[in-house]
């Protein structure tokens, strides 16, 4: 009876330990959103903060990855950040003359189509994203 019990624990310990990164990460993404109501700059700085990317890596040091995938993943976020960033420069607009779904899609669309053109642009440094 003993291994089952431990199993049983083991298991409630791994969901617990779920629930808490899920509320914990959900809650700075509350946080921010609140702070944005209240102060455009400040909301826009917090959320500007790569407080997600180093959530990503606290739990995937605190679940056993090893430095080599948590440098990956580092180099990766980076090679990622830079296509995305003509959104942002897009979306302000789009949604003064168009609206927020309008915005919310071409944005997605722009940012997907910046994806591949970095990793075609990429592929011809000698090495690929995708």
């Amino acid at each position: 009876m003993a291994p089952r019990c431990a199993t049983a624990q083991l298991g409630l310990v791994l969901v617990l330990f779920f629930l808490t990164k899920v509320l914990l990460t959900a809650s700075i993404i509350v946080l921010v959103t609140e702070v944005a109501k209240r102060s455009d700059k400040f909301g826009g700085l917090i959320a500007a903060l790569p407080l997600t990317t180093f959530l990503i890596v606290f739990w995937m040091y605190y679940e056993g990855a090893s430095p080599e995938k948590i440098s990956k993943h580092m180099t990766y976020t980076v090679f990622f950040v830079v296509p995305t960033l003509p959104m942002f420069l897009v979306f302000p607009y789009v949604i003064a003359k168009f609206g927020f779904y309008v915005a919310v899609s071409i944005s997605l669309f722009l940012t997907a189509l910046c994806i591949y053109l970095f990793n075609m642009l990429s592929e011809h440094a000698g090495f690929k994203i995708l």
